[in-house]
C-alpha cells in the first residue's frame, strides 16, 4: 500500500508528454490502420489509402503526423517514399492495443469482466502475439 509520495515510482514530465502524445495520434482509427498495415512491411501512400479505405491525402496527413511523433519512417525511391513502422515500441505498443481492444469486445463490457474472465479472440490475439515477436 501507498502511504506516502515518496512511495511511487513515477515518470518524467517529458515521458508523460510524449507517452499521451503518442497515444492522441493511435486513437484515430485510420492511423491504426495504417500502422497496423506496416507493421507486415512498407507500404505508398496509394496502398495505404486503399487498405484504410481513406483518400491518399488524408493518408498522406496521417503519415506526416505519425513521421513528427517518431511513430513512422519514410525511405525515398525515386518518385516514390515507401513507409514502414519506425521500431518494435511501435509494433508492441498497437498490438498491446488490439489485444486490449479484443478482449473488451469478448468481455461485452470492461467494468463487468475481471481480467481473468475474458479470453481474447484468438485470431486477432495470434496476429497481435505475432506481431510482437
Amino acid at each position: 500500500m501507498h502511504t506516502s509520495l515518496s512511495d511511487f515510482d513515477m515518470p518524467n514530465e517529458e515521458q508523460v508528454h510524449l507517452a499521451a502524445e503518442a497515444f492522441r495520434l493511435l486513437s484515430d482509427p485510420t492511423r491504426i490502420k495504417i500502422l497496423w498495415a506496416l507493421l507486415q512491411g512498407e507500404s505508398n501512400v496509394a496502398c495505404l489509402a486503399e487498405l484504410a479505405d481513406a483518400a491518399p491525402t488524408a493518408v498522406s496527413q496521417h503519415l506526416a503526423k505519425l513521421r513528427l511523433a517518431g511513430l513512422v519512417k519514410g525511405r525515398r525511391e525515386g518518385t516514390f517514399v515507401y513507409y514502414s513502422a519506425a521500431d518494435e515500441h511501435v509494433r508492441r505498443l498497437l498490438a498491446e492495443g488490439l489485444f486490449h481492444a479484443d478482449h473488451l469486445d469478448r468481455a461485452g463490457h470492461a467494468d463487468e469482466v475481471g481480467p481473468a474472465e475474458a479470453q481474447p479472440d484468438e485470431p486477432l490475439a495470434e496476429r497481435a502475439a505475432a506481431h510482437t515477436r
